[in-house]
């Protein structure tokens, strides 16, 4: 037997994908979908359910950001803290 998919056709997931997994966008995407749900919350046209889905993938793409900015700050920091001279780093602080 066979678990290989036919050609041509995509292998069959065992699990379903979880909606809310933002972890592969960028800052930058997750920023402006963030953005286009805040808007679409703000205007109040969404049925209930469509908006409490919206504000938990928008819950997740916060937290996803928070992250993602946590991780630049510590390598600013990482940076200032070996003395990189770039542009002089600890002269901004």
């Amino acid at each position: 037997m066979s678990t290989s998919a036919a050609p041509g056709r995509p292998a069959a997931r065992a699990a379903k994908a979880d909606p809310n997994d933002v972890s592969a966008l960028s800052f930058e995407a997750a920023l402006a979908e963030l953005d286009g749900i805040v808007r679409k919350l703000e205007g109040g046209s969404a049925k209930l359910e469509e908006a409490i889905a919206d504000y938990e993938r928008g819950a997740a793409l916060r937290r996803h950001c928070e992250a993602k900015l946590a991780e630049a700050e510590q390598k600013v920091q990482a940076i200032v803290a070996n003395g990189a001279q770039a542009g002089s780093l600890r002269d901004m602080a």
